[in-house]
């Protein structure tokens, strides 16, 4: 089973607008459920991954969050918050196709709720095989959350997927997840460089091995993904398609990583497989929904190739 770890969630308030310029009153609202590893259960969901998610609600938003988790039949364990679950306000134009998104503010997490979310993490992480530690932190100290859930996963061998940002990355890489993901905007601001060219990011991944990270991936949108398998380097090429709302392609991309390894797939048909799943994202407004088998079809026309050092091929035919 997967674990996936929220610490920040989110209520998405959509509001469908035929034309925003003309007519200022909506045609449509709905509440979604938000969170990069809510999202990755949504998707794990529709790929059939077993998985639950474990993450923080609070006040009425998170009683709305609850209840839009049970209507689309994710498994999840909550841990209750005295501050209220944050919000965001989605815009849709229909005439443009524009979709503008509005943050509210953080939660406050206190100390003894991140005692009490480690604690049920850590029960968590002895029924699943990998675990994915997911998105913003509310808060500086609830990093001690990620922290002390990739200690434990190191601990009792468990894959450890590290996908969160801010200032306490840099930390938190050297604490050897055993995957990491993150787009390149995230990296250069956490950890404040800058990666132009293909040595840039060779660089960067060789960082990441030297920490003891076997799987590292930096997507960067519509450009290529940097990935590595060891200290083997690739570069990834995505399909061409008409983008209507990113939000969310990491976090299926991400899901097709994670569904690779449960099954056992080969490096280079799961990283095919996320970088489909992304892609097709992309091209949606709803948020990490793509079937399995379009992503399949997408991943024939996603390019993978061995950048820097190669492998080395054995020829181990019998001979005369």
């Amino acid at each position: 089973m997967v674990l996936t770890v929220t610490i920040n969630p989110l209520l998405e308030k959509n509001l469908f607008f035929n034309d925003v310029s003309a007519n200022n009153r909506a045609y449509k609202e709905e509440y979604t459920a938000g969170g990069k590893g809510i999202n990755i259960s949504r998707q794990l969901n529709v790929l059939g991954i077993q998985n639950h998610a474990i993450t923080f609600l609070g006040g009425s938003k998170g009683k709305i969050i609850r209840s839009v988790l049970e209507k689309e039949q994710i498994s999840f364990s909550p841990v209750s918050t005295k501050s209220e679950t944050r919000e965001a306000t989605l815009i849709y134009d229909e005439k443009t196709k524009n979709l503008k998104t509005y943050f509210g503010l953080n939660s406050q997490i206190t100390s003894d709720e991140i005692s009490q979310f480690i604690s049920k993490m850590e029960k968590a992480i002895t029924n699943s095989s990998i675990v994915v530690f997911s998105g913003s932190l509310p808060t500086k100290e609830s990093s001690l959350i990620i922290e002390k859930g990739i200690e434990f996963c190191n601990k009792n061998d468990k894959v450890s997927i590290l996908d969160s940002y801010g200032e306490t990355l840099p930390d938190l890489i050297k604490l050897g997840p055993t995957a990491i993901h993150n787009n390149l905007k995230e990296i250069e601001k956490s950890l404040e460089v800058k990666l132009e060219t293909p040595d840039d990011f060779q660089d960067m991944l060789n960082k990441f091995y030297n920490y003891g990270i076997n799987l590292a991936f930096i997507t960067a949108g519509k450009k290529s993904t940097y990935a590595s398998k060891a200290d083997f380097h690739y570069r990834i090429d995505n399909p061409k398609i008409e983008e209507i709302n990113a939000t969310g392609s990491g976090d299926a991309f991400l899901s097709g990583i994670i569904y690779g390894l449960e099954k056992a797939l080969i490096f280079n048909d799961f990283v095919k497989l996320g970088t489909a799943l992304g892609a097709l994202n992309a091209s949606r407004l709803e948020v990490c929904k793509v079937k399995l088998n379009e992503a399949l079809d997408l991943a024939n026309h996603v390019s993978i190739s061995e950048i820097g050092k190669k492998i080395k091929l054995i020829d181990d035919s019998p001979t005369i």
